[in-house]
């Protein structure tokens, strides 16, 4: 098979081992490699950086040390990470040494070597707490003065808040030492990297879990000097170590260089071992970060371009990273050759994505975990239109290492498939994929055809085949979005019953709390619906064919926007978007507010709208006016016959205004749009501008309510009427902008700054704002009133 195409299946090929190198190692054009230490003061992270420096093997190495950066005196972050980008513009790799225990720590060291495109590399000395303690206390002369008595208190207090490096912070490669053993392999094996070498991506010495640490003052009482001694000279030792020395670590090649967006890794089964300990470990750790895995769709059997998939996938990848902040998306080959995922990796490094969000991956799709060392909850499969096991390709082999059970439960799915459009089962956790690989999902997508020797060839037509693929692309990762998010709730939902049942609150609790609180928002909004996609039988009543939907299924993302298709293209206003489940909520309390009428959310309901208290409001006080009108969807559904509508839901949202100005006439309020809602239905925000709530926490909340993004209902109204529909500002980019105080727009580094600021700022509104009483006060209601 074609090893352009993006959907190989036969194994890759095996690269000659260089003698003496212990593992595959091929020679190419290298990276640069940036290793970042992580461990308390004591576990030897200096004597680690120093013994590859004395023994490297042709690779210029440099050490930053923020004990010693200051002039040979303890400096700062920022001085370390200036330090390093300098190195790596020199040409050398770099060792981070200082303890980075806290990912907080280590994220700006592992922007900038993304930025750079280098290797990301976490070396972990995970060595016991009495083992660094006893270290830190005896030891004299210490760059960083952490040494003596007071030793024992920094480094115990540093443990509490130690956390373990993960792939999904944007690593490579992450090494774990838990003894001197573990730690002289690491050694040798950063010391044996020549120029032109790289190392295998995944986590390595991984063990089972080490038992919690004892506390400080239980480990004063008895102090085990032979473990310490035990522990304190092998590693010294590694530094006179020949380059020709064997190294037993695993090693392994990288493809070509990647770009500072994503990454592309070469896994082989035969230097892949990894311990049932470990394997488990890396599920527990990677299990929250909800990653897709997913084939390049269409561009092998059914022959579309390489050039035009590619840009599709990376814009699709894009948006679904910029609109969701917790799930990953990966591309995966089994060809190292493949052109496609070279194709992406360019695009998406000009495109800047976050590379620990959208990578690409070479392995077979069906054994990432137990092959690649890759936790993958959820699998696309490039299915066929009759959802049917055979033919070849990834189909065939995921339908193969799933068994029955995938088929059965996908028969209760779907009987059928459209071009464009993808259905997720859930699938048994009997099926080998479940047990074996920790798979919970595969979502069937299918694409647009391009083979004239296959049925409903597009006749390279690919004005309709980019939009065919764009749709399935974009289904594939709402479905997946929904997956994500329905997991959330459950969790959420588990941890607050067992809190309620035991009365016990977990230390980690409110930080956990805190990260969150934004990923479940959308997911919790949903919770309010039954399970059923009520806009999915009004669909079926219409006699559109589907397919045979169960509502026990995730069901099509696809198939709730087909109605709002038909019903606008009269219209001439056809919006592409998707919508995943979660994204349904407000569509079903428009249509079916009866479903809600015990909810306290629900304020108000007429013929025409809902109005809905936000769940998560961004502001002291913010309602929904929710249109009740069908096939409206957002503001590029609306034209000049919704004028009317449009009123209405104003005139609504300035009632509500006042109601509320009387309760608290200090209070100013805003009626606007979102250019780009992430909820289906047309909704009116009546917000107000003092923005003080705890659930307003990140950029995208800030600039969706004061950027461009947002739209002034006033001015929607004025335009349509006179131009007929309304000009939205569909760049998400605007979300991405600094935050901007939006009375005074002095800047401000993050949201606790800017809250801090609003509560003092006096300043009056913008000019553009104070026109058209697109702000409604105590006193200018007063003034209509008069």
């Amino acid at each position: 098979m074609d090893p352009d195409a993006g959907a190989t299946t036969a194994a890759p090929s095996t690269s000659a081992a260089i003698p003496g190198a212990g593992a595959e190692m091929r020679e190419g054009v290298g990276k640069h490699v940036m290793v970042i230490l992580v461990g308390p003061p004591g576990s030897g992270k200096s004597t680690f950086a120093e013994a590859v420096l004395n023994a490297a093997s042709g690779r210029p190495w440099a050490r930053v040390c923020q004990d010693t950066i200051g002039k040979g005196k303890t400096g700062t972050k920022i001085q370390c990470l200036k330090a390093a980008a300098d190195a790596l513009k020199d040409g050398k790799s770099v060792f981070i040494d200082r303890c980075n225990l806290e990912r907080e720590q280590r994220a700006d060291f592992v922007k900038l070597g993304c930025t750079v495109q280098a290797d990301v590399h976490a070396v972990f000395l995970d060595l016991p707490a009495k083992v660094c303690i006893s270290r830190s206390v005896s030891r004299t002369n210490h760059e960083g003065n952490v040494q003596g008595g007071m030793a024992a208190m920094v480094v115990n207090r540093m443990l509490k808040k130690k956390e373990t490096p993960l792939l999904t912070e944007g690593f490579s490669r992450i090494v774990v030492c838990q003894d001197d053993d573990d730690i002289k392999k690491a050694v040798d094996t950063y010391s044996a990297l020549g120029p032109s070498d790289s190392l295998a991506s995944g986590v390595f010495g991984q063990k089972s879990k080490v038992p919690v640490q004892a506390g400080i003052m239980r480990f004063l009482k008895k102090v085990d000097t032979s473990s310490a001694e035990k522990s304190s000279g092998a590693m010294i030792s590694s530094s006179g170590r020949k380059p020709g020395q064997q190294d037993t670590s695993p090693k392994q090649v990288n493809p070509e260089a990647v770009g500072a967006s994503s990454m592309e890794v070469e896994n082989k089964s035969n230097n892949m071992k990894i311990n049932e300990e470990k394997s488990k470990e890396s599920v527990s750790s990677d299990i929250n970060s909800h990653t897709l895995a997913f084939p390049s769709i269409s561009t092998a059997d059914f022959q579309f371009d390489l050039e035009r998939a590619s840009e599709i996938i990376v814009d699709t990848a894009s948006e679904f990273v910029q609109k969701h902040d917790n799930g990953r998306l990966v591309l995966v080959d089994l060809s190292q050759k493949s052109r496609i995922l070279s194709l992406v990796k360019d695009r998406a490094a000009k495109k800047n994505i976050d590379s620990s969000r959208f990578f690409t991956f070479v392995g077979d799709i069906t054994r990432l975990k137990s092959k690649g060392g890759l936790q993958c909850n959820v699998i696309a499969n490039a299915a066929n239109w009759r959802l049917k096991a055979g033919g070849g390709g990834v189909n065939a082999a995921i339908f193969n290492a799933a068994g029955e059970d995938l088929q059965r439960a996908t028969k209760e799915c779907a009987d059928t498939l459209r071009p464009g459009s993808s259905v997720a089962v859930a699938l048994p956790s009997t099926s080998h994929l479940h047990q074996q690989e920790g798979v919970t999902h595969v979502i069937h997508v299918l694409g647009p055809n391009m083979n004239p020797m296959r049925p409903d060839c597009l006749k390279n037509d690919y004005t309709k085949g980019c939009k065919i693929l764009n749709d399935a692309y974009t289904s594939l990762f709402e479905n997946f979005a929904s997956i994500v998010e329905s997991h959330t709730v459950k969790q959420n939902d588990e941890t607050s019953s067992k809190k309620s049942a035991s009365g016990v609150i977990s230390p980690n609790d409110s930080k956990m709390k805190r990260q969150d609180s934004h990923d479940s928002e959308r997911a919790k909004k949903y919770k309010l619906l039954p399970p059923i996609l009520t806009s999915r039988q009004n669909h079926e009543h219409k006699g559109t064919n589907t397919g045979n939907y169960h509502d026990k299924s995730m069901g099509s993302s696809d198939a709730p926007n087909q109605a709002r298709e038909e019903d606008s293209k009269n219209n001439g206003a056809v919006t592409n978007k998707t919508w995943g489940n979660w994204a349904q909520a407000l569509y079903e309390v428009a249509m079916h507010p009866e479903k809600y009428k015990n909810s306290d959310s629900i304020l108000e309901t007429s013929d025409e709208v809902v109005v809905l208290k936000d769940l998560y409001p961004k502001a002291k006080k913010h309602v929904l006016v929710i249109s009740r009108r069908d096939g409206l969807d957002s503001l590029a559904d609306v034209n000049k016959e919704h004028l009317p509508l449009l009123r209405s839901m104003h005139s609504v949202g300035v009632k509500w205004a006042q109601k509320f100005l009387e309760e608290d006439a200090s209070l100013t309020f805003r009626l606007g749009y979102h250019s780009v809602p992430s909820m289906r239905q047309l909704h009116l925000h009546v917000i107000s501008q003092d923005f003080n709530s705890p659930i307003l926490k990140n950029k995208k909340h800030w600039n969706s309510f004061t950027s461009a993004f947002f739209l002034d209902s006033v001015d929607v109204m004025e335009e349509i009427d006179q131009q007929g529909c309304a000009t939205i500002s569909p760049d998400e980019k605007l979300l991405a902008m600094e935050l901007r105080c939006h009375r005074c727009r002095s800047a401000h580094p993050n949201i606790p700054k800017l809250k801090s600021h609003i509560a003092a700022c006096k300043s009056s509104f913008p000019s553009h704002l104070l026109k058209k009483d697109k702000l409604l006060s105590a006193s200018t209601l007063r003034k209509d009133s008069a």
